[in-house]
């Protein structure tokens, strides 16, 4: 027997090079500013999880979640803190494991938060900390990166499907669009087509405009028993499904390198729990650290068919207008990507969007929304499926 759980507040800090705040402050910022989004005070909370990927090579901090309770001035409850690792992955686990204990009806009241302060370490070593998330053994040790690997799939997309460099160009173009409308974007400019093309190599056929940028922020998001949402906010946001799947770490281990089963997996166990199938979504965040992703994200969750995500992108079916519109926050490309961070800002932006409460990047009228983390090269998703209060 479980629960409906019900979204009750958000938090989120600006993304982006943060030099003059620190990982501590800004995942304290996420959560103060999730309180004051509902009516919820310290003595309500029974439970905290935290995503953070890496803190302990980005800034030496281990043992994350006390520190953060610790932050908030929550020590003394003694609750139980959890944190949660699955690489850009992290965010959108540590959701889904405050949402199954709500739903479980062992917590009452959790807080799910994710930070990551990136920027304190030089470039070279941002790649090589990014690299611990591909097999070690078969990938990285012989020379592999992250942007390679990425590079790979790219590749193979465009031999097997004749997806274009035009077309991948297009998502980052859509997403620094809506980037530009969202104040809390480490980029807020709308770029053309020709800077994308025009933008360094950095693994053929990526470039540097095809890649998410390395950023500081941290992110929150409340959660309680549906039945209980109204004591505290007059908006709540239901959490109608969630889904996760994993994946060969290493991509020669897979049968194909252009689809990430683990999406996929996820996908079908969340739309099966919210009772709905890809075409009802109306508004949906997915993982695009690199412009493929985003083409594989679209294709995987069903809105397309599969190698058909470059041509659904140039045909507009995935901006704020069309079909299916895809990252109204900018998405990982435009709004950034603090690793642990990332998933929970995904939830953020959609409970914005089904709130009506999204400004100038406000789709029509959603009703349900979709939020797909995916970690590595895809070799862990979540998939979470929201829907508006009726």
């Amino acid at each position: 027997m479980t629960r409906d759980v019900a979204i009750i507040g958000v938090g989120l800090t600006k993304f982006g090079e943060l030099w003059e705040t620190s990982f501590r402050n800004l995942i304290t910022d996420a959560g103060m500013k999730a309180i004051l989004d509902c009516k919820v005070t310290g003595e309500d909370i029974d439970a905290l999880y935290v995503g953070s990927m890496s803190s302990g090579q980005f800034v030496n901090q281990e043992l994350v979640a006390p520190l953060v309770l610790d932050s908030a001035g929550l020590a003394d409850s003694h609750i139980p803190t959890t944190r949660v690792e699955g690489a850009g992955a992290s965010g959108g686990m540590a959701f889904r494991q405050a949402f199954l204990a709500v739903a479980s009806g062992q917590v009452d009241v959790a807080i799910a938060g994710g930070v990551e302060k990136m920027t304190d370490v030089p470039e070279r070593e941002v790649t090589k900390i990014l690299g611990a998330a591909s097999d070690q053994e078969w990938e990285a040790f012989l020379g592999a990166t992250d942007p390679a690997l990425h590079a790979l799939i790219a590749k193979r997309h465009m031999e097997k499907h004749g997806t274009t460099r035009e077309q991948l160009a297009r998502v980052a173009v859509q997403n620094h669009k809506h980037g530009a409308q969202n104040p809390s974007a480490q980029f807020q400019k709308e770029i053309t087509v020709e800077t994308v093309l025009g933008s360094p190599l950095i693994a053929d056929p990526l470039r540097v405009f095809d890649t998410a940028p390395a950023s500081d922020g941290a992110a929150a998001i409340i959660l309680c028993p549906l039945d209980e949402a109204e004591s505290y906010t007059s908006r709540p946001v239901r959490i109608a499904g969630s889904g996760q799947g994993s994946d060969y770490l290493s991509l020669a281990a897979r049968q194909s390198l252009v689809t990430f089963e683990a999406t996929k997996h996820a996908a079908r166990s969340a739309y099966k729990s919210a009772g709905i199938e890809a075409k009802d979504v109306d508004v949906c965040e997915v993982h695009d650290s690199y412009t493929i992703n985003q083409l594989l994200a679209i294709e995987d969750l069903g809105f397309c068919k599969k190698g058909e995500g470059g041509a659904y992108t140039a045909r507009g079916e995935t901006a704020l207008t069309g079909a299916h519109p895809i990252n109204p926050s900018g998405g990982l490309k435009a709004r950034g990507h603090p690793l642990g961070a990332t998933g929970i800002a995904q939830i953020c932006e959609l409970t914005w969007q089904l709130r009506r409460e999204a400004g100038p990047r406000q789709v029509k009228n959603p009703q349900w929304a979709l939020a797909q983390n995916t970690g590595g090269t895809g070799a862990a998703a979540v998939v979470h499926i929201l829907e508006a209060a009726k």
